[in-house]
């Protein structure tokens, strides 16, 4: 086996010279000027122990391609469980790289730890269960090549079964995946996003496939997910009504401006004292902008509030809803302290201390704006991410082959 020693070679044992592991260079270019960073120092440790995982790495992935072609001629029936267990193992780390070396290595090996009752590589099986994208994002790419592995006897297994793969997918999943998910709603949509993209790579018929308890898999997921589906409604409807208040004092606040222009009208025209002032078209703007956007922000969540939360709405409807919803809402608020900071300059732009007090008013106007965005910007960011972002399903076929 090749060791590291402190000048930043790597020597072979002898017994072993028949194992070729890559030379220092395919490790990265971060370890050529190690020693030049000295014992001492931080990041020359760093950069070794990062160095050494690398290459423990590629001797593991050498032993594992040299291994993995004659595996089935070595291996007994006690032995070749293990490689089950080992995939299995794989599939609930997600580590991806390992189950797809060891399946092109020996596509043999598909067989022999396919499931007889789910007709699905056992790994595939392991990747639904416990959601874990990479690998089966795997199959995704590689679906056609995996399936090629089962038998007619299988296949006939399969449907004599109770629960298919997409049965499986329409379990709920373990706690540990739905907490690192922030909001009900969101872990709805995502239950669903994998209900989908399981849903495109079954057989049709296992889409009416009934279990033993009598259900067809969309209404096994709707029983299993009645809780979480509950929690996801209660968590919208709080969040568009604590919105909806908000933007409708806006709403108030904005029309009541628009009627009492700063500066009050000309009594002999009507129109108001300050309308040749650029400061007064910019109050105009902002206030006609925070009116439309604060009455669009209340009318979208008063369409949550009456939507119907089916279970498919929370995948795309609502989700999209409350992205416009707090948008707009967004919107509106910067928009109202644009039109109050401009008020305050034009009632004060011919005072001599006009620079003492509009200062600081304007940038305290941009406290609450602020806020917003560190409090509600995040959420937003989580919402269009999951729903319009790159899938987590987003591995291409290229990047596998």
């Amino acid at each position: 086996m090749a060791n590291y020693d402190d000048d930043g070679k790597d020597g072979e044992d002898e017994t072993t010279s028949d194992i070729k592991i890559p030379p220092t260079t395919t490790t990265g270019h971060f370890c050529v000027d190690i020693q030049q960073e000295g014992e001492g120092s931080r990041a020359g440790q760093g950069m070794k122990e990062m160095y050494k995982m690398k290459l423990q790495h590629a001797q593991a992935t050498e032993i594992l391609n040299l291994l993995c072609p004659n595996i089935l001629m070595l291996l007994n029936v006690e032995k070749r469980n293990m490689i089950r267990i080992a995939l299995n193992c794989a599939a609930q780390q997600d580590n991806a790289e390992f189950v797809l070396r060891v399946t092109k290595a020996n596509p043999e090996l598909i067989a022999l730890v396919t499931s007889v009752c789910l007709n699905y590589p056992v790994f595939v099986i392991t990747a639904v269960e416990y959601r874990k994208a990479a690998v089966f994002s795997l199959f995704l790419c590689r679906h056609f090549e995996i399936m090629a592995a089962a038998t007619p006897a299988k296949m006939r297994a399969a449907r004599e079964t109770g629960n298919n793969l997409l049965h499986l997918a329409a379990s709920l999943a373990p706690d540990s995946y739905l907490n690192s998910i922030s909001g009900a709603a969101l872990q709805m949509q995502r239950e669903l996003q994998w209900f989908k993209a399981v849903e495109s790579v079954v057989d049709a018929g296992y889409r009416l496939h009934q279990n033993k308890e009598g259900l067809i898999p969309i209404e096994y997921f709707k029983k299993n997910h009645k809780g979480l589906r509950a929690e996801g409604e209660k968590w919208m409807k709080d969040t568009a009504s604590s919105c909806s208040v908000v933007g409708t004092l806006i709403v108030t606040i904005m029309f009541t401006a628009a009627l009492t222009v700063p500066g009050g009208n000309n009594q002999d025209s009507g129109y108001p004292m300050f309308i040749k002032e650029k400061l007064f078209k910019v109050f105009l703007i902002s206030d006609a902008l925070s009116l439309f956007s604060s009455t669009t922000s209340v009318l979208v969540f008063l369409g949550i509030l009456t939507s119907r939360y089916a279970e498919e709405d929370f995948l795309c409807s609502l989700p999209t809803k409350l992205i416009i919803g707090l948008s707009t809402l967004f919107l509106s608020i910067a928009t109202m302290m644009i039109s109050f900071s401009a008020t305050i300059m034009i009632m004060l732009q011919y005072n001599s201390l006009r620079l003492w007090v509009t200062l600081p008013i304007t940038m305290l106007a941009g406290v609450p704006v602020t806020l917003f965005v560190l409090l509600q910007f995040p959420l937003l960011v989580k919402v269009f991410s999951s729903t319009y972002g790159p899938s987590i399903f987003k591995k291409k076929v290229e990047e596998w082959s």
